[in-house]
């Protein structure tokens, strides 16, 4: 499996089908977030319990969760990705209660590899617009 391909799929069983036991199996024993703003995690390594840790909290704010990709970038150790991210918040977000309501929203994620494994991200996307969304903003 290329990289291409081994990150179509984490996107699919990690995030879409949360099969969270098959992390090992996609992700490096040292996973960096280079930058996500307001990601609670931007700037640290995580190992996988971490990573499964950081998962859950996503998970439990929006347990449908889905990532549709509309473009992929591949290079030698990266794999750049558009997306289009929904779910409906029926849980808290940090201080935030949960609402009940759906968000829509595009990002672009960098994916980083090595051993054919990912090792981290660097990730921009439109926050505020979720917040809005939910009614926050």
């Amino acid at each position: 499996m290329n990289k291409a391909q081994i990150l179509q799929t984490f996107m699919n069983d990690i995030w879409n089908d949360k099969k969270v036991d098959l992390v090992n199996k996609y992700v490096h024993p040292q996973y960096t977030i280079h930058l996500d703003h307001a990601d609670p995690w931007e700037g640290k390594t995580l190992d996988h319990e971490t990573f499964k840790e950081r998962l859950q909290f996503s998970f439990n704010s929006f347990p449908d969760i889905h990532f549709e990709i509309t473009s992929l970038i591949p290079e030698e150790h990266h794999i750049a990705i558009n997306w289009i991210m929904t779910g409906t918040n029926t849980g808290s977000i940090g201080p935030y209660p949960p609402t009940g309501k759906s968000i829509r929203t595009k990002g672009m994620t960098i994916y980083h590899f090595q051993d054919n494994l990912i090792n981290g991200h660097t990730q921009v996307f439109d926050r505020m617009t979720v917040m809005k969304q939910l009614g926050f903003g």
